[in-house]
């Protein structure tokens, strides 16, 4: 039973101690995921009203994994999230706001809408737009994943409560088993990250350190 008054890292925190389901496992070939590592969500300093951080290595954890993946042969992907002139694509989800920093105004070209120069993106590694919270939603992510062997897929990014947890949750629909290293995601403000680790520790996903993760990369077979 939930204690009243017990915080969402609270409540993490007990289930990573004690946790109550057994783990998705990794499978035999992974991907890596990375969910709109952007400047509008990334830098701080130059887009106070959108962006956050929640460890400040994430970039750099996200590196690590995403050159343990290429050292299997293991499909990298970046996305991002931006929309054309006026929003004219961004749907139903822009309508909430039209400020020049809200979603239906990252253009597509902006640095906004550009990956934080902090990552190394490789030149075999996938970039796909987006234009919802999904990074599965009409984009040809699963078809890809599908093509490459994948079974296990890695989630990082941002947010938490938002691109991630959507990602994590349409890939466990399509089958895929979901992996997020905790230092590796980040949200706005501690309530809502915390609070979705633990949903999708529960349900969803397993919810992992990243050092876990490589160790696991580093015995996963690399594909013949």
């Amino acid at each position: 039973m939930i204690e009243s008054g017990q915080t969402a890292r609270a409540l993490y925190a007990a289930l990573k101690a004690g946790p109550a389901r057994r783990r998705f496992g990794f499978g035999k070939r992974a991907a890596l995921v990375n969910v709109d590592p952007q400047r509008a969500y990334t830098d701080v300093a130059a887009f106070p009203a959108t962006a956050y951080e929640t460890d400040p290595q994430q970039t750099a954890h996200m590196n690590a994994l995403a050159a343990a993946c290429r050292a299997r042969r293991f499909p990298v992907v970046w996305t991002y999230v931006a929309y054309a002139e006026g929003g004219a694509d961004c749907g139903v989800w822009g309508t909430r706001s039209d400020t020049p920093d809200s979603l239906q105004n990252i253009r597509d070209g902006s640095p906004r809408a550009s990956l934080d120069p902090r990552l190394e993106v490789a030149s075999g590694d996938t970039v796909l737009r987006k234009r919802m919270a999904s990074a599965f939603f009409e984009t040809n992510l699963r078809s890809l994943l599908t093509f490459h062997g994948v079974d296990t897929v890695i989630v990082t990014g941002g947010s938490t409560s938002g691109c991630v947890r959507a990602t994590v949750v349409e890939g466990l629909s399509c089958g895929f088993r979901m992996i997020v290293p905790e230092e590796c995601v980040a949200d706005r403000h501690e309530s809502p990250h915390f609070a979705n680790l633990y949903d999708m520790a529960v349900k969803y996903a397993d919810v992992l350190p990243v050092a876990e993760v490589l160790a696991a990369l580093e015995v996963m077979p690399t594909p013949g």
